[in-house]
C-alpha cells in the first residue's frame, strides 16, 4: 500500500471518527500552498472552528504518527487556518488539533485538541 493510500485511509478513519465525536464537517484536503494543505476543517461542540492534521502509519514500527508534525508542519497548518478565517470571519474561536491512526495491528486513533 503507497503512502498516499494509507494517508487517505487515515483521513477517512478520522472525517468518521470526528463526526461520531458530535463535530461538524465542513471541508478535507484544503491547499493553500504547496507545502500549505489542511486535512479537515470541521465545527466542534461549542462551535469553535478546528483545523485538523490527521496522520497515518500502517504501524509504530518507524515511530509514532504525532513524531511526524514538525514545527514547519505546524507554521505551514498554522498559516492555512490564518488563510482560512480571513475569507470565513464568521468563526471567532479556533484551534489547531492532530489525530493520529495506526492501522495494524488494529485501527488505533489518538486525538490532541488544541496542539
Amino acid at each position: 500500500m503507497s503512502n498516499k493510500k494509507t494517508g487517505e485511509i487515515g483521513e477517512n478513519i478520522a472525517a468518521e471518527y470526528i463526526q461520531k465525536i458530535g463535530y461538524k464537517l465542513v471541508e478535507r484536503n484544503i491547499h493553500f500552498s504547496r507545502s500549505c494543505e489542511i486535512d479537515i476543517i470541521a465545527i466542534d461542540k461549542s462551535n469553535t472552528l478546528v483545523a485538523i492534521e490527521v496522520k497515518t502509519r500502517k504501524s509504530e514500527i518507524c515511530g509514532t504518527p504525532f513524531e511526524a508534525i514538525t514545527t514547519t508542519k505546524y507554521k505551514n497548518i498554522k498559516t492555512g487556518l490564518i488563510s482560512y478565517l480571513q475569507n470565513h470571519p464568521e468563526y471567532k474561536k479556533y484551534r489547531i488539533d492532530a489525530i493520529s491512526i495506526i492501522l495494524t495491528p488494529q485501527i488505533q486513533i489518538q486525538h490532541l485538541k488544541n496542539i
